[in-house]
């Protein structure tokens, strides 16, 4: 893009760039857009196909999930990434119908290039969009039926539906079943359902009916300690967020020892100190700890001997988790521990699920955490399973949160474009 001053030319973009304008550009972005659409219309519905995608590094995925299917496409143009953007949106929001939004977008754009052709103004046609927006939704509104959480059967076709198709089988009534438990199970007072207090975690083997929902939090972390115990009722729960070990010093320090007796005094203090750490712990009546940080060799030792269940280095989610379900505090300095601090469970134990040693905390009084494990024969099988929990228990959310649904299989889309096309008369 170039102009002239006194017969030089000045260039206003860098050199080898393109400029579309006017009709082009809007055939090439419509076209891009359609082009997205195209390629996820066929996942759609229960007959909807699964797609294999390949990345350069020759990972596979299988899956007939909009949003990811158009994640793990590398796509270069403006306009598609726009569309990709949509499913995005959706899946951030609702969790689900990522297919159906970029496809309606599709739709959209090709019925605006009808009108383009017809020399209507491209402001004038968002304009009538909006307003068919603006009614969609007071339609919408007057065709949807009220749900409550009491309506499990209600609440478990909604899941079933957000499953359809994505790997589950004959296995979605069982996978549905637990979804809505995982949901009632952590709904707040006001109503509201936060699900990042719902873990799902995915082993392989075993098939997917052996999927289970854990009430309480399961973390992927073994004990410390083999002479640990493996099991632990009437479990009271230190969270930690501090390192039981000797901490080096934020400045640089040199020791000087100059006898072997020197040193051996050194060494006794630093076992002095990790003692006096590990006796702070069994002094508050904790008979698990759950730390987010390093625990050192000696420390554990004195753990296994105080008969104290262990885990170290847990995530901080799970640290969050573990403190909603239970109750306890997540303490940052182990001096400051007190009985107070601690959470309860009524069980805590090491189990094997697949070729993996597993923490569960179970049996907590009011687990507003809960986690859900799936199986499945293969790494694929997981994932897409993972996938299809994930939209089953966000959707679920969300009807429980509005109280509102509507019927799903085209027909709410069928009604708006009955009543859109009498109220365009009107209009």
């Amino acid at each position: 893009m170039a102009g002239q001053l006194g017969g030089t030319p000045v260039l206003i973009l860098k050199e080898g760039s393109q400029r579309t304008a006017g009709r082009e550009a809007q055939r090439s972005n419509i076209m891009a857009a359609k082009a997205v659409a195209g390629a996820v219309r066929t996942t759609l519905g229960p007959k909807g196909m699964d797609k294999m995608l390949v990345d350069t590094m020759g990972d596979v995925v299988i899956t007939n999930d909009g949003v990811t299917i158009l994640k793990e496409m590398d796509i270069e143009h403006p306009a598609a990434k726009m569309m990709v953007e949509i499913a995005k949106t959706q899946d951030a929001e609702v969790g689900d119908g990522t297919t159906t939004a970029v496809v309606v977008a599709g739709e959209l754009l090709k019925q605006a290039e009808a009108l383009l052709d017809q020399e209507i103004h491209p402001t004038v046609i968002a304009a009538g969009y909006r307003d068919a927006t603006d009614k969609a939704i007071e339609i919408l509104k007057s065709i949807a039926v009220k749900v409550t959480v009491k309506d499990e059967a209600l609440l478990k076709k909604i899941a079933i539906t957000a499953m359809t198709g994505k790997g589950s089988g004959t296995s979605r009534d069982d996978l549905a079943g637990l979804a809505v438990k995982a949901v009632k199970a952590v709904i707040d007072e006001d109503g509201t359902v936060d699900t990042d207090n719902i873990t799902v975690q995915k082993k392989v083997g075993a098939g997917i009916t052996d999927s289970q929902l854990v009430e309480g939090v399961v973390v992927d972390k073994e004990r410390l300690h083999p002479n640990m115990p493996k099991k632990v009722t009437g479990a009271q729960i230190a969270l930690l967020n501090a390192p039981v070990e000797i901490e080096k010093t934020e400045v640089d320090a040199k020791i000087e020892i100059t006898s072997p007796d020197q040193l051996q005094a050194f060494l006794d203090q630093e076992e002095v100190m990790l003692k006096g750490m590990v006796e702070n712990i069994v002094k508050t009546g904790a008979n698990v700890v759950f730390a987010q940080k390093g625990i050192d060799d000696l420390a554990q030792h004195f753990l296994a001997k105080a008969g104290i269940y262990t885990v170290r280095r847990v995530k901080k989610s799970d640290m969050e988790k573990l403190a909603r379900a239970t109750g306890g505090r997540i303490v940052t300095s182990i001096h400051e521990l007190t009985k107070d601090d601690l959470g309860k469970a009524g069980l805590v134990e090491e189990r094997k699920i697949g070729d993996d040693k597993m923490t569960f905390v179970e049996e907590c009084t009011n687990p507003k955490s809960v986690s859900i494990i799936l199986r499945g024969g293969t790494e694929h099988v997981v994932d897409e399973l993972e996938r299809a929990m994930n939209d089953a228990i966000r959707v679920v959310g969300v009807v429980v949160e509005d109280k509102m649904l509507v019927p799903g299989g085209g027909a709410p889309e069928v009604e708006l474009a009955l009543r859109l096309r009498e109220y365009a008369a009107t209009v």
